[in-house]
């Protein structure tokens, strides 16, 4: 068996470079297919968040190490090698079953990723881009997960994106948001963690704009907030304190003319800008606007390494149950492939009774 995976992340890539090889979700599976027809893959899962981009592949002939998959589908003439990762096999499977876990997340034991990887599978296999493989290994990938959140503390205290938007918030307040109005510029699922940790730190004025009106009137309701339509999103921000941007948009929204026009209905008064998207939502520019302090995803950094040391100590009982899982899975695909080159059918119940029992 030949699994693989090849990626960059927020480890390897800036802000600029993720946010140039994003795909957006809808367009996630024909991206795949495309992938997969062309460069002879037998199963295919694409990921892409504001942290990574990365291809989960079984190929149906082999590969050129050397090149890199993303250049040669993404069309970029640059040499990506330097910001991209290779891992095969048991290799892949321990990367994937990181990522899952949120080890290799920004934020260090986050959640979101889960439901992100969860979303990606469920989207290949809808369209029949996986088969027994990466079934197999993906739901070994939410094993893990169960098993590192029940047996570690790498849960306690963990925080996602949009927590640490609202920390960075609360901060610049020094820790009270109660006079403050908020704003959130898409309702998704890191808008709505923003929405729920900010209402937490106290927010009491919430604004909500989404390009789906019925999804800001939702989101806004739960927190007795104001939905906002998204044409309407520039003269809103003109009473807001802190401006939080998540849309899952192609290209800013926001330019530094509109905000200049913005600023002077504000009267000048200081504006907070934290854009958590990728592709970012907010054009860079804006930052040298008198008076707007702009963050990007990539400025949180302080914020997470403070959380990370603090969870550091599960570290090794993560990675332990991360590379035990590994281990046992690639056991069972070799098991398999044993049995098929001596030309017997593989049957489940030849499987050893300690593979069963670890619910390989």
């Amino acid at each position: 068996m030949k699994l693989l995976v090849l990626g960059l992340n927020h480890k390897t890539a800036s802000v600029e470079l993720r946010e140039q090889l994003a795909v957006g979700q809808s367009d996630l599976v024909s991206h795949a297919q495309d992938l997969k027809l062309r460069h002879g893959l037998n199963e295919i899962v694409l990921l892409s968040t504001c942290n990574r981009v990365e291809i989960y592949a079984t190929p149906g002939r082999q590969l050129d190490r050397a090149s890199s998959l993303l250049q040669l589908f993404f069309g970029d003439p640059r040499d990506l090698s330097s910001h991209t990762y290779f891992y095969e096999d048991a290799e892949a499977a321990r990367h994937l079953f990181g990522v899952a876990a949120g080890l290799d997340s920004m934020v260090f034991g986050e959640t979101e990723i889960t439901g992100q990887v969860k979303k990606a599978y469920e989207m290949a296999r809808g369209a029949r881009l996986t088969n027994s493989i990466l079934n197999r290994v993906f739901q070994n990938a939410f094993q893990v997960v169960k098993e590192v959140r029940t047996r570690t503390g790498i849960g306690r205290g963990a925080t996602s994106v949009g927590s640490v938007a609202a920390e960075l918030a609360e901060r610049i307040f020094t820790h009270d948001l109660s006079k403050q109005s908020v704003m959130i510029v898409g309702a998704g699922q890191m808008g709505e963690a923003c929405v729920r940790h900010l209402a937490k730190r106290g927010a009491r004025s919430i604004l909500v704009s989404n390009r789906s009106f019925d999804r800001a009137v939702q989101l806004a309701g739960e927190f007795g907030g104001r939905a906002v339509r998204f044409e309407e999103c520039l003269t809103a921000m003109s009473g807001a304190d802190i401006v939080v941007a998540s849309t899952a948009g192609a290209k800013p929204w926001l330019q530094r003319a509109d905000l200049e026009s913005v600023m002077v209905g504000r009267r000048n008064r200081p504006l907070f800008l934290i854009d958590i998207s990728v592709p970012r939502n907010i054009d860079a520019a804006v930052h040298h606007v008198d008076n707007a302090y702009l963050y990007n995803i990539d400025d949180l950094n302080a914020i997470v390494c403070q959380n990370v040391r603090n969870r550091k100590q599960e570290l090794a009982a993560c990675h332990q149950i991360i590379d035990d899982r590994a281990a046992a899975l690639m056991e069972k695909f070799n098991f398999r492939k044993e049995l098929n080159e001596a030309g017997l059918e593989f049957q489940s119940s030849w499987v050893p009774r300690e593979m069963v029992v670890a619910g390989v």
